[in-house]
């Protein structure tokens, strides 16, 4: 992630509402798009979690943006780091180009806060809010996403996953320049964790109530890096409009078939994300749609 400069563009600020993707990006679309990239802004709510060490800005995870100055992340990616070190970017999508229409942003991170019973073994409960030193401005290509209700179920849904997390398992897998986008099925649990049980876990295996699966699919998956992105999903009736039902939180290898991927299940986690936000006085109009 180079710093890049920064274009010299008038951009007036946009409030229309949490969860609106720009399908066919903003300013421009991409020709030809084959590896599954998303078009600029495409997903304006996705962010990328940086830690500054010596002057470098090295990527850490993905995020999503659910207010002008909060973001919803993975525990497991944020667990223990020191908030003064993190930067969260928004607006980015080709991170090695300093051309964009739109520039990104960057912020400071100011509190990280992660679920009391977050456990970094078994990764239950793997949610986090990152508390920013000041919002984002909101435009065409940083937008937050919408939260799910309490409880609300994606079964059999197709969802998106964005991230630039590794193509493949293992040394050959590389991180990706341009941010991608994978369409995935949700799983209903007891699918996944009958599929889970044929994996190294064993047929003990039992999946947490905080966890949901997408995926399944060969070649289809979030991958190493991808922790804390956003698995998106429609919501009904309202054409490229998503809700956060997922985050990525871990998975068997990347990209096999019958084992999908497993996501912190936002729509479980909604009352401990809705306390959080209370107690520090977060409008709940930007993540309600």
């Amino acid at each position: 992630f180079n710093q890049k400069e920064k274009a010299d563009i008038s951009i007036e600020p946009i409030d229309r509402g949490c969860g609106y993707q720009n399908p066919n990006g903003v300013g421009f679309k991409i020709t030809g798009a084959i590896d599954q990239e998303a078009e600029f802004g495409e997903f304006p709510w996705m962010v990328a979690i940086l830690r500054e060490e010596s002057q470098l800005n090295l990527y850490e995870c993905g995020g999503a943006l659910i207010a002008p100055d909060v973001i919803l992340t993975a525990a497991h990616c944020v667990h223990n780091k020191d908030a003064k070190s993190l930067i969260v970017r928004a607006g980015e999508w080709d991170t090695q180009t300093k051309v964009e229409i739109i520039p990104h942003e960057d912020r400071y991170v100011k509190e990280i806060i992660y679920h009391e019973q977050f456990n970094k073994g078994s990764l239950y409960n793997d949610v986090a809010l990152l508390f920013l030193e000041s919002p984002f401005n909101l435009q065409m290509n940083i937008q937050p996403i919408c939260l799910p209700n309490i409880g609300e179920d994606f079964e059999l849904d197709r969802c998106y996953a964005t991230g630039w997390g590794k193509n493949k398992f293992g040394k050959e897998g590389e991180y990706q320049v341009i941010l991608k986008k994978i369409d995935l099925p949700v799983v209903s649990n007891a699918k996944c964790q009958a599929n889970l049980r044929e994996t190294r876990l064993g047929r003990h295996f039992i999946l947490h109530d905080s966890f949901m699966c997408a995926g399944g699919e060969k070649d289809r998956d979030t991958c190493k890096g991808d922790g804390g992105s956003p698995l998106v999903c429609p919501i009904k009736n309202q054409p490229n409009r998503f809700k956060s039902a997922g985050i990525v939180a871990w998975g068997i290898g990347c990209g096999e078939e019958n084992i999908p991927g497993v996501y912190a299940k936002v729509s479980y986690l909604r009352p401990w994300i809705d306390q959080k936000l209370a107690l520090r006085q977060v409008d709940s109009k930007y993540f309600t749609p």
